[in-house]
C-alpha cells in the first residue's frame, strides 16, 4: 500500500478538487466516504479508481476486508495522514476511509428493455438530503430505477450519496432526463406515470392503480410536480392531511406512496374500493 504524507500530493490535490459538484461531473466519478458507503460501493461491482485509508482506519476488522476486497479489485489503495485525510474528506466527522468510483449511470433506452417496470422519476428535487433518501426508499421498496429530470439535484453529489446509504450504487439511475424523452419513453414503452400532486382532482394515494408498467413522479420540494410532467400523468395523487400541517416533506411523501405501489404491486395489500 502506498503511502502519501503530505497534502501537496497530487492524488490529495485531484481528490480534494471532486468536492466542487462541476469538476466532480467533468471527471465522471463519485465519492463515498465511510465505512458503510466504501463497504457498499466496493461490493456494488463499479470500476475503482483510488481508496485513502487512515492508519487508525485500517486496523479496524471490518476495514480491513473492505481493503482486501478492494485490493482483489486492482483499486489503488494509499495510507494518509489524518492531516492528509482532511484535506481530501467533505465530511464533519470522518471514519478515516475514502473511495473514488467512476460514475456508472443508466440509459431510458436500457430501462425500457425491462419486462417489469417500476420507477420514480424525480422531477425538480432540490435537497440532496430529500433526493437521496428518495433513491434509499426506492431501492427499499423494489423500485427497478429512479430517473432524473434535468432540473433535479446531481444524486451523487457527496450529500445525496450519504442520504442514500449506498443505495445509488445499487439501484439504477438516470440523470439529465429532459421531459421531451420523458414523455417520449412513457409512450414508447406504454408506462403509466402516477404524479404525487396536491391538485383539487388529485385522488388518494392509497385508492390509486399501481398495475403494470408503471412511473411513480415526485416534485420540487416547493412548487411540487412541473406542469408538463402533470399533463403527461394518468393519475395524479395526493396524502390526505388529518392535522393542520398543509403537505408533507417529498420524501416523506415518497416513502408512503412507494409502500403503497409496492404492497399492492406484491400483493400484500387490496386496492381500496
Amino acid at each position: 500500500m502506498e503511502k502519501i504524507e503530505s497534502a501537496q500530493n497530487k492524488r490529495i490535490k485531484w481528490i480534494a478538487s471532486l468536492k466542487n459538484a462541476r469538476r466532480r461531473r467533468e471527471e465522471g466519478v463519485v465519492v463515498a466516504e465511510g465505512v458503510r458507503l466504501v463497504e457498499m460501493a466496493a461490493e456494488a461491482g463499479w470500476t475503482t479508481r483510488f481508496c485513502l485509508v487512515t492508519a487508525e482506519a485500517a486496523r479496524e476488522e471490518r476495514a480491513e476486508r473492505i481493503l482486501a476486497r478492494l485490493e482483489s479489485l486492482g483499486c489503488p489503495l494509499a495510507e494518509v495522514t489524518p492531516e492528509v485525510y482532511m484535506k481530501a474528506s467533505d465530511t464533519d466527522a470522518p471514519q478515516g476511509i475514502l473511495l473514488v468510483l467512476e460514475e456508472r449511470g443508466a440509459s431510458l433506452a436500457a430501462l425500457a428493455m425491462r419486462q417489469e417496470m417500476h420507477v420514480v422519476v424525480l422531477d425538480g428535487v432540490q435537497d440532496p438530503g430529500n433526493a437521496g433518501t428518495i433513491v434509499r426508499t426506492a431501492d427499499a421498496a423494489g423500485a427497478d430505477a429512479v430517473v432524473c429530470l434535468a432540473d433535479t439535484i446531481d444524486v451523487f453529489s457527496a450529500k445525496a450519496v450519504r442520504a442514500s446509504m449506498g443505495s445509488v450504487f445499487h439501484v439504477p439511475v438516470v440523470r439529465n432526463v429532459s421531459r421531451t424523452a420523458l414523455c417520449e419513453f412513457l409512450q414508447q414503452g406504454r408506462v403509466r406515470l402516477l404524479a404525487a400532486d396536491l391538485d383539487e382532482a388529485a385522488q388518494p394515494y392509497y385508492a390509486a392503480d399501481y398495475s403494470g408498467r408503471l412511473a411513480l413522479a415526485f416534485g420540487n420540494e416547493g412548487n411540487g410536480v412541473s406542469d408538463e410532467v402533470r399533463r403527461m400523468a394518468e393519475a395524479k395523487l395526493f396524502i390526505p392531511m388529518f392535522g393542520k400541517a398543509e403537505s408533507l416533506n417529498v420524501a416523506t411523501a415518497a416513502a408512503l406512496v412507494l409502500y403503497e405501489a409496492a404492497g399492492v404491486r406484491r400483493g400484500f395489500r387490496r386496492h381500496c374500493q
